[in-house]
């Protein structure tokens, strides 16, 4: 007779039914909740936990649980007290680097929207990356790829590999046009990420622009506002936010805000596909079982190719391709659509918005075809990481 598995699981992972209702060897008990229902109580008896950004795993919930492996379906992983976990040989998981690809998707779509709306040239732009890793190295790559001069701040890492490609953060202060964030979010210690940008540093950036897609706290918020009143040159492009699922209601209105998103960068389809399959393949490991769940078999089939009207300059046609594959300008218009709403009404909106997200394909499953295949045009979708159908 199997063993009994007991797993709980927010029932808003993608797949989550298909991946871990069967398990080879196991008899699995499979119950999906609401974050809200994920209490101390529920999770007494439970073997595996499994859950997203919301809920937060500590001592608190799991003191005194039958709990023994615990993975959080999203890259980031600050909602987990992993000294705790640690500490009472409790086994836990992420999905870093699974919505890598989604991350970069979204973050050159909004550089090619900024360069078109004229707050920015692509090509003339030094941007400043803080946090090099997994995104934060792609997009550095893609950048100077597309001919912008790149300042990389990644303290770890110059620690352990040397200051010949890394900046301090005082460099990029006082040299990028643009700052944009990768970090993890991180309370304390020498590389703590909390209000990373805040009154000292923003104080002195002599750039323009701030783009955070990486944790909210990291930048703090008030003080952005402030900052982007002092200058109506300044702009700002938010995905992430403090104090979410309730952004500063100051914020979201700002006219300073140019792109205004609810935690969605990396809300592809194939990327909230990926994080699960992170945490299933982290959970087969730790049962010592083979994987057999194919996340591949299980996304819809690809979508026709994106037709996409080429004109002469090749930025418009790449923008033109991006917004095609990812319309941006309706994730912006929705959070945009929430500015009077109360803050509990705005929390509300914020994490449905999430929870309801419509699909988005990621680029390599959806191509696009230019009616005009230049060579620049092929060239920098290249660069980006498009797939583009040409002519037979």
């Amino acid at each position: 007779m199997s063993p009994v598995l007991n797993i709980i699981a927010d029932a808003h992972i993608w797949g989550v039914e298909s991946a871990f209702s069967e398990l080879s060897g196991f008899d699995v008990n499979l119950q999906l909740m609401e974050n809200k229902h994920i209490t101390s109580d529920t999770v007494h008896d439970a073997d595996i936990l499994l859950t997203r950004s919301a809920t937060r795993v500590n001592a608190d919930l799991l003191q005194g649980s039958s709990v023994r492996f615990a993975a959080t379906a999203t890259i980031g992983d600050d909602h987990y007290d992993k000294t705790w976990l640690n500490a009472n040989s409790i086994a836990w998981a992420n999905a870093a680097g699974s919505s890598t690809d989604s991350v970069i998707e979204y973050m050159i779509t909004t550089l090619l929207d900024l360069h078109i709306r004229g707050l920015i040239s692509i090509p003339d732009t030094c941007i400043g990356i803080i946090g090099v890793g997994r995104i934060g190295s792609k997009l550095a790559n893609i950048c100077e790829a597309l001919g912008m001069i790149v300042l990389r701040n990644d303290p770890p890492r110059a620690r352990n590999e040397g200051t010949d490609i890394f900046c301090p953060l005082d460099q990029l202060l006082e040299q990028a046009d643009i700052l944009t964030l990768h970090t993890p979010l991180l309370h304390d210690g020498m590389d703590c990420t909390i209000h990373l940008l805040g009154s000292e540093q923003l104080s002195r950036f002599k750039g323009k622009g701030i783009i955070n897609a990486g944790r909210g706290a990291c930048v703090d918020n008030p003080v952005l506002c402030n900052w982007l009143d002092n200058n109506v040159d300044r702009f700002a492009v938010l995905d992430c936010w403090e104090n979410e699922p309730a952004p500063l209601p100051q914020l979201l209105k700002h006219p300073g805000v140019a792109i205004a998103t609810p935690h969605i960068a990396g809300h592809s389809l194939e990327g909230k596909a990926a994080n699960t399959a992170f945490i299933y393949h982290a959970l087969c490991k730790f049962l010592c079982i083979h994987p057999v769940w194919k996340m591949l078999h299980h996304l819809p089939q690809a979508p026709a190719p994106a037709e996409i009207q080429a004109g002469k300059d090749p930025w418009q046609n790449l923008h033109a391709a991006a917004t095609a594959l990812y319309p941006i300008a309706a994730d912006n218009q929705a959070m945009r659509s929430w500015n009077h709403r109360s803050a509990s009404e705005l929390a509300k909106s914020f994490t449905s918005y999430r929870r309801q997200y419509p699909p988005r394909r990621g680029w390599l499953a959806a191509p696009v075809y230019f009616t005009h295949t230049e060579e620049n045009i092929l060239k920098l979708a290249q660069i980006v990481g498009m797939v583009v159908m040409l002519d037979t």
